[in-house]
């Protein structure tokens, strides 16, 4: 475990590698679980002063479950997530085919909106448990990842560096330049 700030970053973070590949997992991410993304409280408001723009990326039944219950839910601890179609896929749901994309961000791409998608969904498959006074950042496993596992060894992406991106994102480019220095010195 490393600290910074006011995290604590499990190592799995360096040990596993780990790369997506929509082409093998189709997006299941956003299809399968037992509760919807994760969602930060600001993020709500942020989903609902946005939602017109996010809603024609969206499949008709999302559309059905925002209108009738609005943006969020609650998970089965009783925290914000994305509301759910049918007790199965995130309600922000959008398809290419057979893959499954987030409609949020599909509108963010043709700069609708300047809102990315939910943190929790760009930080996957890296989840943050909110403590009294710090914040866990661990690797969270899931079958349907597999195929982003065998992706990333092939590549040699450690899963921090997969999400670089996000990482900065949530926590500043210091934060994320420690963390780099950090797991410089465990590789040697």
């Amino acid at each position: 475990m490393i600290p910074i700030d006011n995290c604590i970053i499990s190592d799995e973070l360096l040990q596993v590698c780990f790369a997506c590949d929509l082409k093998k997992c189709k997006g299941a991410c956003c299809v399968e679980g037992d509760a919807g993304a994760p969602l930060e409280e600001d993020e709500i408001s942020v989903l609902e002063d946005c939602l017109e723009k996010i809603k024609p990326y969206m499949i008709p039944e999302g559309v059905d479950v925002v209108e009738s219950m609005g943006v969020f839910d609650y998970d089965m601890d009783g925290n914000y997530a994305t509301p759910l179609i049918n007790n199965r896929e995130c309600a922000f749901i959008c398809f290419d085919g057979d893959v499954a994309f987030c409609a949020i961000e599909k509108a963010w791409l043709d700069k609708k909106i300047k809102f990315q998608k939910p943190i929790s969904c760009h930080l996957y498959p890296i989840r943050i448990q909110k403590y009294d006074g710090f914040e866990a950042i661990n690797y969270h496993r899931w079958s349907i990842c597999d195929k982003a596992l065998i992706n990333g060894k092939r590549n040699n992406i450690p899963v921090y560096k997969f999400l670089k991106e996000p990482l900065i994102r949530k926590y500043g480019k210091k934060w994320y330049q420690q963390l780099e220095a950090e797991f410089k010195g465990q590789e040697e």
